[in-house]
C-alpha cells in the first residue's frame, strides 16, 4: 500500500498557507509546533486562547487574544492549529465547533522528542507500516491504522472522530478481563488504569503490581492502594529493559520521563519484579518507554501471555513498530488497535490477546 497517497503533509500545507495561522492553546504542545514551524519555515500570525483562559499575558511575543479578537483583527478566513490536546469531552466539543466554522488543523508533534510524522518519515518506514498492517486482526484495526497515518499526515480531525471506539467495546469484546487477573500496571499513575480494570471486574482481582516513578503520583497511588481488599504491591520505579538507576524528569503527569537531567530513579524490569508469578493482563503507559518496558517483560509476555494494553502514541512510530515487536516476541498473538476520543491521536492503543 502507498501510504503516501493517503494525505498531503498538513507542513507542507502550512507552508504554502496564505492565510493568517493561528495557534490555538499554549503550553509544551504549543512549544513543540511553534518549533516545527521555524524548521519548515512556517510563520504564524496569532495565539487564542478559550476566554477564560485569557489575562492579557503573552507566549512566544504573541499577545494571547480571545478568539472574538483574533476574527476581528484577521477575519474568519483563517486556519486554526489546534497546540493542545485533550479528551474532556466539552473541550472536544468546542474544537469540533471551531472546525466546522473555521478551517482547523491539529499538527501531529510526538509526546515525547523524536521524529515528526511527515513525508519523508512514511517514505522511511513504508515497509514497516505495512507489515504492522497485515499483522492486524479485524477490520476496525485496520481503520484506526489507516485514519492514524491520514490524520498524522494532514492534522484533519475528521479522521480521529470516524474512527474512535470508547473503552466498553475493547473490553467487552477483546480484553474481555475475569474476576482473577493478575493485573501488572506500569505507568500506574494515581491509580486510574486500576479503577478502569476493577471497573469492568466489579472491583474483583487476584493481585496487582503497580509500578510508577513519579513521587507525587506515587503518593497518590499508595493512598488508593491502600482502599483495595486483596494483593496489591505499589513499588515507586519506572518501568525498563532492566533494574538500573535512571535520570527522570520528576514533573508529574506527562512531563516525567526518562531524560538526560533530573531526578535518579529506580527503574524495573517488570520480568524482576515478579520473578516468574503470574500475569494474565499487562498494561503499559510509560511515556515512551513502552520498547524498553516490552523488554524488561519479555520473559513474563512469553511464558504468561498476557493480555496487553500498551500506549502506542508517544512517539511517531509507536503505533507500527509495538505490534511488530509484541509478534516478534511471541507470534501467537491476535493484534489490535484503537483510538479513544482523543485530540490529537492520544489514547490510540495496541491490544493484544492469546487465543
Amino acid at each position: 500500500m502507498d501510504f503516501l497517497s493517503l494525505e498531503r503533509s498538513v507542513w507542507q500545507a502550512l507552508r504554502e498557507e496564505k492565510r493568517p495561522i493561528v495557534l490555538y492553546g499554549m503550553g509544551d504542545g504549543a512549544d513543540k509546533i511553534l518549533s516545527q514551524f521555524d524548521a519548515c519555515g512556517i510563520r504564524a500570525s496569532g495565539v487564542f486562547a478559550s476566554d477564560e483562559f485569557v489575562r492579557g499575558h503573552s507566549f512566544h511575543g504573541f499577545r494571547v487574544q480571545k478568539l472574538s479578537e483574533v476574527v476581528e483583527q484577521f477575519g474568519e478566513d483563517i486556519v486554526i492549529a489546534i497546540a493542545f490536546a485533550s479528551q474532556r469531552p466539552e473541550v472536544l466539543e468546542k474544537m469540533y465547533a471551531l472546525d466546522a466554522r473555521f478551517d482547523v488543523v491539529a499538527p501531529d508533534v510526538p509526546v515525547v522528542p523524536g521524529a515528526v510524522f511527515d513525508e519523508e518519515f512514511v517514505q522511511a518506514h513504508q515497509e514497516e507500516m505495512q507489515q504492522a498492517f497485515d499483522l492486524l486482526e479485524d477490520e476496525q484495526s485496520r481503520r484506526v491504522f489507516l485514519d492514524t497515518v491520514r490524520f498524522k499526515l494532514s492534522g484533519r480531525l475528521r479522521y480521529l472522530r470516524v474512527s474512535e471506539t470508547d473503552k466498553d467495546e475493547v473490553f467487552h469484546t477483546i480484553l474481555r478481563p475475569t474476576h482473577e487477573e493478575h493485573f501488572a500496571d506500569l505507568g500506574a499513575y494515581t491509580g486510574d488504569t486500576i479503577r478502569e480494570l476493577l471497573h469492568y471486574t466489579d472491583g474483583a482481582f487476584a493481585s496487582i503490581t503497580a509500578l510508577e516513578p513519579d513521587r507525587r503520583s506515587f503518593r497518590k497511588l499508595t493512598v488508593y492502594a491502600e482502599g483495595l481488599s486483596g494483593s496489591v504491591r505499589c513499588e515507586q520505579a519506572g518501568a525498563w529493559s532492566s533494574d538500573t538507576v535512571l535520570c527522570f524528569s520528576d514533573q508529574a503527569g506527562r512531563q516525567s520521563r526518562v531524560a538526560k537531567q533530573g531526578k535518579e530513579t529506580q527503574m524495573r524490569a517488570l520480568d524482576s519484579v515478579l520473578d516468574g508469578a503470574s500475569c494474565t493482563y499487562l498494561k503499559m503507559d510509560v511515556e515512551g518507554a513502552e520498547r524498553e518496558a516490552i523488554a524488561g517483560a519479555a520473559q513474563t509476555i512469553r511464558q504468561h501471555r498476557p493480555k496487553l494494553n500498551i500506549a502506542a502514541y508517544h512517539k511517531s512510530e509507536d503505533f507500527f513498530q509495538l505490534p511488530l515487536l509484541v509478534h516478534t516476541l511471541c507470534p501467537d498473538y491476535r493484534l489490535y488497535l484503537r483510538h479513544h476520543p482523543y485530540v490529537p491521536a492520544w489514547d490510540t492503543n495496541l491490544y493484544a490477546v492469546c487465543p
